[in-house]
């Protein structure tokens, strides 16, 4: 069994082809038969989690387990905006579960994206980490534009107990056995 953890950089699809000719997985993945567990929008970057394990990638697709992700929103981050997110938040005709949500300092260790976001002079920007436990479409740029604070770059840090530690975009490390067991754990 392979289960790799990928650092999906941003504009690339999460699947191995395209008839468009855009990015895909196939630009950073070489190996054969392992396929993504769920999805990051291409505008979405981060830890996408690939395997070979079609009963692991089924379950990381269906179960409700811990998402984190680190996003940077536009404009300043209020209490009341937090709350919201800690409340859930109604997105089209439902409502979100709770998500765990707090203001950040900027991650010094995040490296640039390619392309870079846009910068606006008059409007500030600002980082929160939120922990969301289910994965809808396009769900947390949709919860932060909810709550007035539109989503400029978004990054998942982890899924699980997995996370994008030691890993840059486009960089992909194997899932040791004791991740699997921990990861595996996590979705029980």
């Amino acid at each position: 069994m392979t289960t790799i953890a990928l650092w999906k950089p941003h504009g690339t699809l999460t699947r191995f082809t395209d008839d468009a000719g855009r990015d895909t997985l196939a630009g950073w993945v070489d190996l054969r038969d392992v396929y993504p567990a769920g999805r990051l929008d291409r505008d979405s970057e981060g830890l996408l989690i690939l395997s070979d394990d079609r009963t692991l990638r089924g379950s990381l697709t269906a179960a409700r387990h811990d998402r984190v992700y680190l996003a940077q929103v536009e404009g300043i981050v209020e209490e009341a905006a937090l709350d919201r997110l800690r409340s859930g938040v109604e997105i089209g005709a439902r409502t979100t579960l709770p998500a765990l949500a707090r203001e950040i300092p900027e991650p010094d260790w995040m490296p640039l994206r390619d392309p870079p976001i846009r910068v606006r002079r008059t409007v500030p920007d600002s980082w929160i980490e939120l922990t969301i436990r289910e994965g809808k479409n396009r769900q947390v740029r949709r919860m932060t534009a909810a709550v007035g604070l539109p989503t400029l770059r978004l990054v998942r840090w982890a899924v699980g107990p997995i996370t994008l530690e030691g890993l840059q975009p486009g960089v992909w490390r194997t899932i040791t056995h004791p991740e699997l067991v921990d990861l595996r754990a996590a979705l029980a």
